[in-house]
């Protein structure tokens, strides 16, 4: 009976997955971010990836591109709770706080890695599943934590070699200076209406500042005449800024004033601001944040106030592959060369001592079913290929006196020694050593 080849299952469209040998950068910049945070003194956070839908709604703000336009959100069928796949990080992060009352004892200095969901077209740098790494810090009113998460980002792009990379600021004012400039910009552009697109004239009412947001080249002389929100802040909000930028120029961080600069949700208050690269295309934000002072009580939580940012890991990627950065490729110590099956039971336990030890150890075996172990010499060829530093080898003759070959692979002698099997935890380490060396 002839059977039916089965249909192949490939990937979501937008959701990619990584593999090695890409997988060793990833590796690479989050064992960077895990150390720099640490200087900082931020612990990590880790929170679902599936969260109540009304906390995006109320969180992000009911009338933003991402609330509307790009939530995988779903029921779950089995009590009709409606969930979503998170769309960024900041509002479950501010909702695991307030849930547990981590701020009873004083603010809390957080970060966080993974995925997050947003349903649009994929292009360059920007996927429906694409990954953040982001910064938190609730509960610290005053601009020198504004400042310090600044200064943490711009240390990220000097850790990582990113010289391309620019810094722009605003401040949104309070929410009632934010209403004051609102009521301002409905009435200008209620007067510019028919410079407005589609897209404006849908948020002129609703949501107006976002206007000052758009990319669409056709209405960039009309948004530039607009209200600027500066006229309207007042001066305590204006003496924040100047902190946060006076802390800036202390430290030699340069950054350029940009009043258009309003961000994409509703919760952020006073200063906002994004890292820039022109090397990216229209996808040139990079890392971008600001302080949101009202979200925790937005989502039921006791006020308190908060400052943060996030970094989209692909877009890093694309600016670190521009400049041909190079990333450790994981090798092994040692590769394990098996000439005859029966040698593998006592072998394995050698192997485990030596990974008990710290020795990075790769053992041999046949990819084809049935084909036995190979040659030894073709087996040396397979242990050369892995980059390993050493061979193990567990030649029978050796084996039956207790024993194996360290062979050399990388010094150019091909040195070899012979080791006692009942001693590898004691020659271990001069594997490690010489892996290192």
């Amino acid at each position: 009976m002839l059977q039916t080849k089965k249909e192949k299952i490939s990937s979501v469209k937008g959701m990619n997955d990584i593999l090695p040998p890409a997988s060793a950068g990833w590796e690479w910049l989050e064992a960077k971010v895990r150390v720099l945070m640490a200087r900082y003194a931020y612990r990590n956070i880790r929170t679902p990836i599936v969260e109540n839908t009304g906390l995006f709604v109320r969180g992000l703000g009911e009338v933003t591109d991402i609330v509307e336009k790009e939530m995988y959100s779903f029921e779950d069928r089995l009590n009709g709770e409606m969930l979503t796949l998170r769309p960024e990080n900041t509002a479950g992060v501010v909702r695991a706080v307030s849930e547990h009352a981590l701020l009873y004892d004083g603010g809390k200095r957080l970060y966080y890695m993974g995925p997050m969901f947003r349903h649009e077209r994929p292009q360059r740098g920007r996927y429906r599943q694409f990954h953040q790494i982001g910064a938190e810090a609730l509960g610290f009113p005053g601009a020198e934590i504004d400042a310090e998460l600044i200064l943490l980002a711009h240390a990220l792009w000097q850790e990582l070699g990113l010289t391309n990379v620019r810094l722009e600021l605003n401040t949104l004012g309070q929410p009632a200076e934010r209403k004051m400039h609102r009521e301002a910009l409905v009435r200008y552009f209620e007067q510019a209406i028919d410079r407005l697109d589609d897209d404006a004239r849908r948020r002129l009412h609703s949501n107006p500042l976002r206007i000052l947001d758009s990319k669409n080249p056709n209405m960039q002389g009309v948004i530039e005449a607009a209200p600027q929100l500066r006229d309207y802040v007042d001066s305590e909000s204006l003496a924040h800024f100047d902190l946060v930028t006076s802390i800036l120029d202390a430290n030699g961080v340069a950054w350029r004033f940009n009043p258009r600069l309003v961000r994409g949700l509703d919760y952020y208050n006073r200063t906002v601001f994004e890292f820039v690269t022109d090397e990216l295309g229209a996808q040139g934000t990079i890392c971008g944040g600001g302080r949101y002072d009202y979200l925790i009580e937005e989502i039921g939580g006791k006020s308190a106030p908060a400052v943060g940012w996030a970094m989209g890991v692909e877009r890093v990627f694309e600016l670190l592959n521009l400049k041909s950065q190079a990333y450790p490729l994981p090798v092994p110590d040692a590769y394990a060369v098996l000439p005859d099956a029966s040698v593998i039971p006592s072998a394995c336990v050698v192997l485990e001592t030596l990974r008990r030890a710290g020795v990075q150890v790769q053992m041999h075996s046949p990819s084809t079913p049935g084909a036995g172990m190979g040659s030894m010499k073709s087996q040396l060829r397979r242990a050369d290929a892995s980059g390993a530093q050493h061979a193990i080898i567990f030649g029978m003759d050796e084996f039956e006196r207790g024993a194996c070959v360290v062979k050399s692979l990388r010094d150019g002698t091909g040195a070899q020694s012979e080791r006692r099997l009942a001693d590898a935890a004691a020659w271990a380490a001069s594997l490690i050593f010489t892996s290192n060396s």
